[in-house]
Protein backbone atom coordinates (compact mmCIF):
# COMPACT_ATOMS: atom_id res chain seq x y z
CA UNK A 1 0.00 0.00 0.00
CA UNK A 2 3.02 2.25 -0.31
CA UNK A 3 2.92 5.38 1.84
CA UNK A 4 -0.57 4.65 3.14
CA UNK A 5 0.90 2.48 5.90
CA UNK A 6 4.23 2.30 7.72
CA UNK A 7 5.83 -0.37 9.89
CA UNK A 8 7.32 0.26 13.33
CA UNK A 9 8.71 -1.90 16.10
CA UNK A 10 6.50 -1.69 19.18
CA UNK A 11 6.49 -3.13 22.68
CA UNK A 12 3.26 -4.68 23.86
CA UNK A 13 2.60 -4.88 27.61
CA UNK A 14 -0.07 -7.19 29.02
CA UNK A 15 -1.09 -7.60 32.62
CA UNK A 16 0.64 -10.59 34.19
CA UNK A 17 2.93 -11.23 31.21
CA UNK A 18 6.40 -10.17 30.11
CA UNK A 19 6.57 -7.36 27.52
CA UNK A 20 6.94 -8.50 23.93
CA UNK A 21 8.40 -6.71 20.91
CA UNK A 22 6.98 -7.05 17.43
CA UNK A 23 6.37 -5.15 14.18
CA UNK A 24 3.20 -3.08 13.95
CA UNK A 25 1.49 -1.29 11.07
CA UNK A 26 0.58 2.40 11.40
CA UNK A 27 -1.52 4.64 9.19
CA UNK A 28 0.71 7.23 7.52
CA UNK A 29 -0.02 10.89 8.22
CA UNK A 30 1.65 13.53 6.04
CA UNK A 31 0.91 17.15 5.13
CA UNK A 32 -0.69 18.05 1.83
CA UNK A 33 -0.38 21.63 0.66
CA UNK A 34 -3.24 22.60 -1.65
CA UNK A 35 -2.42 25.37 -4.09
CA UNK A 36 -4.72 27.11 -6.56
CA UNK A 37 -3.05 28.75 -9.53
CA UNK A 38 0.33 28.48 -7.80
CA UNK A 39 -0.81 30.22 -4.60
CA UNK A 40 -1.05 28.28 -1.35
CA UNK A 41 -4.62 27.90 -0.08
CA UNK A 42 -4.39 25.33 2.73
CA UNK A 43 -2.28 22.64 4.33
CA UNK A 44 -4.04 19.59 5.71
CA UNK A 45 -2.71 16.52 7.47
CA UNK A 46 -3.93 13.46 5.59
CA UNK A 47 -3.30 9.85 4.65
CA UNK A 48 -1.58 9.96 1.23
CA UNK A 49 -3.63 8.63 -1.65
CA UNK A 50 -6.55 9.99 -3.66
CA UNK A 51 -5.05 13.45 -3.23
CA UNK A 52 -6.73 14.95 -6.31
CA UNK A 53 -10.09 13.80 -4.97
CA UNK A 54 -9.22 15.27 -1.58
CA UNK A 55 -8.27 18.64 -3.04
CA UNK A 56 -11.28 18.72 -5.35
CA UNK A 57 -13.63 17.83 -2.52
CA UNK A 58 -12.04 20.47 -0.32
CA UNK A 59 -12.73 23.09 -2.99
CA UNK A 60 -16.33 21.88 -3.29
CA UNK A 61 -16.66 22.30 0.47
CA UNK A 62 -15.26 25.83 0.20
CA UNK A 63 -17.75 26.74 -2.53
CA UNK A 64 -15.20 27.09 -5.33
CA UNK A 65 -16.20 24.07 -7.42
CA UNK A 66 -19.65 22.76 -8.29
CA UNK A 67 -19.00 20.83 -11.53
CA UNK A 68 -16.17 18.86 -13.12
CA UNK A 69 -15.74 21.56 -15.79
CA UNK A 70 -14.73 24.01 -13.05
CA UNK A 71 -11.40 22.16 -12.62
CA UNK A 72 -8.89 22.20 -15.47
CA UNK A 73 -5.75 20.47 -14.15
CA UNK A 74 -4.17 19.11 -10.98
CA UNK A 75 -0.46 18.33 -10.68
CA UNK A 76 2.08 17.58 -7.99
CA UNK A 77 4.81 20.17 -7.48
CA UNK A 78 8.36 19.93 -6.21
CA UNK A 79 8.43 19.32 -2.48
CA UNK A 80 10.00 21.29 0.31
CA UNK A 81 13.37 19.54 0.11
CA UNK A 82 16.65 21.31 -0.57
CA UNK A 83 17.25 19.36 -3.78
CA UNK A 84 13.72 19.99 -5.04
CA UNK A 85 12.64 16.35 -4.90
CA UNK A 86 8.95 15.80 -5.49
CA UNK A 87 7.52 14.61 -2.19
CA UNK A 88 3.99 14.34 -3.62
CA UNK A 89 2.84 16.53 -0.76
CA UNK A 90 2.18 19.70 -2.77
CA UNK A 91 -0.73 19.71 -5.22
CA UNK A 92 -1.46 22.66 -7.50
CA UNK A 93 -4.91 22.97 -9.07
CA UNK A 94 -5.79 25.15 -12.04
CA UNK A 95 -9.40 26.29 -12.17
CA UNK A 96 -11.40 27.13 -15.26
CA UNK A 97 -11.47 30.77 -16.29
CA UNK A 98 -15.14 31.18 -15.33
CA UNK A 99 -14.46 30.12 -11.72
CA UNK A 100 -12.22 33.02 -10.79
CA UNK A 101 -9.69 33.28 -7.97
CA UNK A 102 -10.37 32.16 -4.39
CA UNK A 103 -11.49 34.92 -2.05
CA UNK A 104 -8.83 35.96 0.43
CA UNK A 105 -11.20 35.06 3.28
CA UNK A 106 -10.92 31.38 2.31
CA UNK A 107 -7.21 31.23 3.00
CA UNK A 108 -6.26 29.01 5.92
CA UNK A 109 -4.04 30.87 8.37
CA UNK A 110 -2.30 27.81 9.70
CA UNK A 111 -1.95 24.08 9.30
CA UNK A 112 -5.19 22.09 9.54
CA UNK A 113 -4.74 18.94 11.58
CA UNK A 114 -6.29 15.58 10.77
CA UNK A 115 -8.74 16.18 13.63
CA UNK A 116 -10.03 19.58 12.52
CA UNK A 117 -11.30 20.69 9.14
CA UNK A 118 -12.39 24.20 10.14
CA UNK A 119 -9.78 25.37 12.65
CA UNK A 120 -7.77 27.19 9.99
CA UNK A 121 -10.58 29.50 8.91
CA UNK A 122 -9.59 33.14 9.02
CA UNK A 123 -12.84 34.36 10.60
CA UNK A 124 -16.02 33.12 12.25
CA UNK A 125 -18.10 34.44 9.34
CA UNK A 126 -16.19 32.26 6.88
CA UNK A 127 -17.15 29.06 8.74
CA UNK A 128 -20.67 29.04 7.26
CA UNK A 129 -20.58 28.55 3.49
CA UNK A 130 -23.65 28.83 1.28
CA UNK A 131 -24.30 25.97 -1.09
CA UNK A 132 -25.13 26.14 -4.78
CA UNK A 133 -27.46 23.18 -4.22
CA UNK A 134 -30.62 22.77 -2.13
CA UNK A 135 -30.91 19.31 -0.54
CA UNK A 136 -34.14 20.36 1.22
CA UNK A 137 -36.12 19.71 -1.97
CA UNK A 138 -34.70 16.20 -2.45
CA UNK A 139 -37.50 13.60 -2.46
CA UNK A 140 -35.26 10.73 -1.31
CA UNK A 141 -36.91 8.09 0.89
CA UNK A 142 -34.99 5.15 2.35
CA UNK A 143 -36.11 2.11 4.31
CA UNK A 144 -34.66 2.04 7.82
CA UNK A 145 -33.21 -1.44 7.19
CA UNK A 146 -31.08 0.00 4.37
CA UNK A 147 -29.64 2.67 6.66
CA UNK A 148 -29.01 0.18 9.48
CA UNK A 149 -26.98 -2.03 7.14
CA UNK A 150 -24.61 0.75 6.06
CA UNK A 151 -22.14 0.84 9.00
CA UNK A 152 -21.29 -2.86 8.62
CA UNK A 153 -20.91 -2.47 4.86
CA UNK A 154 -18.68 0.55 5.44
CA UNK A 155 -16.56 -1.37 7.92
CA UNK A 156 -16.25 -4.32 5.54
CA UNK A 157 -14.73 -2.00 2.94
CA UNK A 158 -12.05 -0.53 5.22
CA UNK A 159 -8.99 -2.43 4.04
CA UNK A 160 -6.44 -0.11 5.65
CA UNK A 161 -8.34 0.03 8.95
CA UNK A 162 -7.98 -3.76 9.11
CA UNK A 163 -4.21 -3.31 9.12
CA UNK A 164 -3.88 -0.24 11.34
CA UNK A 165 -7.07 0.29 13.33
CA UNK A 166 -6.46 4.01 12.92
CA UNK A 167 -8.49 5.40 10.02
CA UNK A 168 -11.88 7.00 9.52
CA UNK A 169 -14.04 6.17 6.53
CA UNK A 170 -16.71 7.83 4.43
CA UNK A 171 -18.86 6.49 1.61
CA UNK A 172 -21.35 7.79 -0.94
CA UNK A 173 -24.36 5.49 -1.12
CA UNK A 174 -27.06 5.33 -3.78
CA UNK A 175 -30.20 5.87 -1.72
CA UNK A 176 -32.40 3.94 -4.16
CA UNK A 177 -30.36 0.72 -4.19
CA UNK A 178 -28.23 0.97 -1.03
CA UNK A 179 -25.12 0.40 -3.16
CA UNK A 180 -21.86 2.00 -1.99
CA UNK A 181 -20.53 3.92 -4.98
CA UNK A 182 -17.22 4.99 -3.44
CA UNK A 183 -15.46 4.50 -0.10
CA UNK A 184 -12.37 6.32 1.11
CA UNK A 185 -10.27 6.13 4.29
CA UNK A 186 -8.15 8.79 5.98
CA UNK A 187 -6.72 9.76 9.36
CA UNK A 188 -9.03 12.79 9.21
CA UNK A 189 -12.82 12.44 9.11
CA UNK A 190 -13.14 15.60 7.06
CA UNK A 191 -10.50 14.36 4.61
CA UNK A 192 -12.34 11.08 4.04
CA UNK A 193 -15.51 13.05 3.27
CA UNK A 194 -13.65 15.45 0.96
CA UNK A 195 -12.23 12.46 -0.92
CA UNK A 196 -15.63 10.91 -1.68
CA UNK A 197 -17.11 14.31 -2.60
CA UNK A 198 -14.09 14.97 -4.82
CA UNK A 199 -14.64 11.60 -6.47
CA UNK A 200 -18.23 12.60 -7.18
CA UNK A 201 -17.13 15.92 -8.68
CA UNK A 202 -14.55 14.25 -10.94
CA UNK A 203 -17.24 11.80 -12.12
CA UNK A 204 -19.64 14.68 -12.83
CA UNK A 205 -22.17 13.50 -10.23
CA UNK A 206 -22.82 16.76 -8.36
CA UNK A 207 -25.29 17.50 -6.95
CA UNK A 208 -25.56 14.11 -5.22
CA UNK A 209 -29.35 14.06 -5.35
CA UNK A 210 -30.84 10.88 -3.89
CA UNK A 211 -27.61 9.83 -2.15
CA UNK A 212 -26.48 9.18 1.42
CA UNK A 213 -23.19 10.17 3.04
CA UNK A 214 -22.21 7.43 5.51
CA UNK A 215 -19.39 8.16 7.98
CA UNK A 216 -17.64 5.93 10.49
CA UNK A 217 -17.59 8.32 13.46
CA UNK A 218 -19.58 11.23 14.79
CA UNK A 219 -21.41 13.86 12.77
CA UNK A 220 -19.95 17.33 13.24
CA UNK A 221 -20.98 20.72 11.88
CA UNK A 222 -18.31 20.54 9.19
CA UNK A 223 -19.54 17.18 7.87
CA UNK A 224 -23.11 18.45 7.58
CA UNK A 225 -21.80 21.50 5.75
CA UNK A 226 -19.80 19.34 3.34
CA UNK A 227 -22.92 17.27 2.65
CA UNK A 228 -24.83 20.46 1.96
CA UNK A 229 -22.18 21.78 -0.41
CA UNK A 230 -22.39 18.55 -2.43
CA UNK A 231 -26.20 18.50 -2.44
CA UNK A 232 -26.44 15.34 -0.30
CA UNK A 233 -29.86 14.99 1.38
CA UNK A 234 -28.90 12.47 4.10
CA UNK A 235 -25.94 12.09 6.48
CA UNK A 236 -25.72 8.87 8.48
CA UNK A 237 -23.19 8.46 11.31
CA UNK A 238 -22.23 5.59 13.57
CA UNK A 239 -21.89 7.92 16.56
CA UNK A 240 -23.47 11.13 17.86
CA UNK A 241 -24.00 14.45 16.11
CA UNK A 242 -23.19 17.77 17.72
CA UNK A 243 -25.88 20.34 18.48
CA UNK A 244 -24.55 22.65 15.78
CA UNK A 245 -24.60 19.79 13.28
CA UNK A 246 -28.28 19.21 14.02
CA UNK A 247 -29.02 22.94 13.76
CA UNK A 248 -27.33 23.19 10.36
CA UNK A 249 -29.00 20.00 9.10
CA UNK A 250 -32.37 21.43 10.10
CA UNK A 251 -31.61 24.71 8.33
CA UNK A 252 -30.40 23.03 5.13
CA UNK A 253 -33.13 20.38 5.01
CA UNK A 254 -30.74 17.45 5.45
CA UNK A 255 -31.79 14.23 7.16
CA UNK A 256 -29.29 13.70 9.98
CA UNK A 257 -29.06 10.21 11.47
CA UNK A 258 -26.86 9.17 14.39
CA UNK A 259 -26.11 6.13 16.54
CA UNK A 260 -26.71 3.85 13.56
CA UNK A 261 -25.80 0.61 15.28
CA UNK A 262 -27.23 -2.89 15.34
CA UNK A 263 -31.00 -2.65 15.10
CA UNK A 264 -31.52 1.00 16.04
CA UNK A 265 -30.85 4.52 14.84
CA UNK A 266 -31.78 8.03 15.91
CA UNK A 267 -33.14 10.59 13.43
CA UNK A 268 -32.42 14.19 14.42
CA UNK A 269 -33.82 16.09 11.44
CA UNK A 270 -36.14 15.43 8.49
CA UNK A 271 -37.43 12.01 9.61
CA UNK A 272 -39.83 11.93 6.66
CA UNK A 273 -37.09 10.51 4.44
CA UNK A 274 -36.73 7.27 6.45
CA UNK A 275 -39.52 4.73 6.37
CA UNK A 276 -39.79 2.36 9.33
CA UNK A 277 -40.81 -1.29 9.20
CA UNK A 278 -43.33 -0.80 12.02
CA UNK A 279 -45.33 1.99 13.69
CA UNK A 280 -43.43 4.81 15.38
CA UNK A 281 -44.03 4.88 19.14
CA UNK A 282 -44.44 8.26 20.81
CA UNK A 283 -43.49 7.10 24.29
CA UNK A 284 -41.70 9.18 26.90
CA UNK A 285 -38.63 6.95 27.12
CA UNK A 286 -35.42 8.96 27.01
CA UNK A 287 -32.79 7.75 24.56
CA UNK A 288 -29.55 6.96 26.33
CA UNK A 289 -26.57 6.13 24.07
CA UNK A 290 -23.96 3.70 25.25
CA UNK A 291 -20.57 4.98 26.32
CA UNK A 292 -18.56 3.39 23.53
Amino acid sequence: MGRITARRRVTRVRAGAAPTTRADVLAVEEPLEIRVGGSSLAVTMRTPGDDVELAAGFLVSEGLLTAVDDLRTARYCAGATEDGTNTYNVLDLTLADHVGEPDAALTRNFLTTSACGLCGKSSIDSVVTRSAFDPADDDLTVDSATVLALPDRLRDGQAVFDKTGGLHAAAIVDGRTGQILVLREDVGRHNAVDKVIGWALLHDLLPLTGHILQVSGRASFELVQKASMAGIPMLSAVSAPSSLAADLAEERGITLVGFVRGESLVIYTRPDRITAAGPVANGADRFTPDAS
